[in-house]
């Protein structure tokens, strides 16, 4: 599948899915639309998120390839696993911030191929949107470090980002859509 097809096709998928309001149902629809990609397809998104991180300066390079793998891939993982398994059917919530979730597929509908598009675009719209929306968790792993030491945290009370607020000048950045609350910073 190429890149622009896959862009495509996830704004398509996300003008269908703005619709939902209950997460088992968004979940099925974001399972049905990943489980398309085949091994080649996800070997591609591999190669192209392994040439990002290897941009990044040493060692936060080293520090941080294991967060994004987990962000991209964990994730993907996790949903094929409970859609396989018949678990996303007893989820029972609605999505608990519409108007997030309906902003952030506007985002995707109207990011051009050309804003920042890369070969795995789409499918890091389609992964986010599961990790955000149906579980409820900050669209980067937990213990994901950022540069100056902050790291992203899980507290009693919910998710912290040291960054969350920071992004709001980044149009299409995922962090305006994110359920974690900006940390304290020193």
């Amino acid at each position: 599948m190429d890149q622009l097809y896959l862009a495509g096709r996830a704004r398509e998928a996300f003008g269908r899915i703005i619709f939902i309001s209950e997460k088992s149902e968004l979940a099925e629809a974001l399972a049905a639309e990943l489980g398309r990609l085949n091994v080649l397809d996800l070997q591609r998104i591999s190669a192209s998120l392994e040439l990002e991180v290897n941009k990044l300066p040493s060692p936060y390079r080293e520090k941080i390839r294991p967060y994004f793998t987990e962000q991209l891939f964990g994730s993907y993982f996790k949903l094929m696993r409970m859609h396989g398994d018949g678990m996303l059917t007893s989820l029972n919530d609605s999505i608990k911030d519409k108007k997030t979730f309906e902003d952030y597929c506007r985002m995707v509908i109207d990011k051009g191929e050309g804003e920042g598009e890369m070969l795995f675009g789409g499918y890091y719209s389609l992964v986010s949107c599961f990790v955000m929306f149906v579980l409820d968790e900050p669209g980067h792993p937990t213990g994901m470090p950022f540069p100056g030491g902050f790291t992203i945290e899980h507290r009693e009370d919910g998710y912290y980002c040291p960054i969350r607020d920071k992004e709001k000048d980044v149009p299409f950045s995922i962090c305006n859509f994110c359920p974690a609350k900006q940390s304290e910073m020193p």
